[in-house]
């Protein structure tokens, strides 16, 4: 139990951190770099598959995949951009914030109520799924809307 609390202890600092992120992000124009290089990163992280106790199941991988990819549509739902000073900024939303803080929320409840029947070291390997199912289609819609803006900006 110790080692799920710790783990929704960094959970949280890792979402403050983004929602620090988010917010100075708004404030300088982006590219398509800064919106694809993070799921890249992240994806490193999959290398903890190779060390047998964070190996999951096919059940396992599609119920975190699954949820990931659920959570998602609420971060695309709040991301958009627009054109300001002949480049283009991801607008601010008020909403951002509090369905991060909400899907941060349930995350820390699923995890408690997983715990209690699934090895800590494959709950990690579920939410770093869950997480990086999350985090990718969000980034993969950003960047569409991204590059009809740039078009709109640029010329095709």
């Amino acid at each position: 139990m110790d080692k799920v609390i710790i783990s929704s202890v960094i959970a949280a600092a890792m979402a403050i951190m983004v929602m620090i992120v988010r917010l100075k992000a708004a404030k300088k124009p982006t590219n398509a770099k800064k919106i694809m290089l993070p799921p890249l990163f992240m994806s490193t992280g999959a290398c903890m598959y190779f060390i047998p106790q964070f190996q999951l199941t096919p059940g396992e991988i599609i119920e975190a995949v699954v949820v990931g990819m659920f959570f998602s549509i609420f971060l695309i739902k709040t991301s958009k951009f627009e054109i300001r000073d002949e480049d283009i900024y991801l607008k601010r939303s008020k909403a951002f914030i509090f369905i991060l803080i909400g899907l941060l929320v349930i995350r820390i409840a699923m995890k408690f109520f997983m715990s209690a029947t699934i090895n800590v070291s494959q709950l990690g390997g579920m939410f770093f799924l869950l997480a990086f199912f999350m985090i990718l289609p969000w980034r993969v819609a950003m960047y569409t809307d991204y590059r009809k803006l740039y078009k709109q900006l640029h010329g095709a």
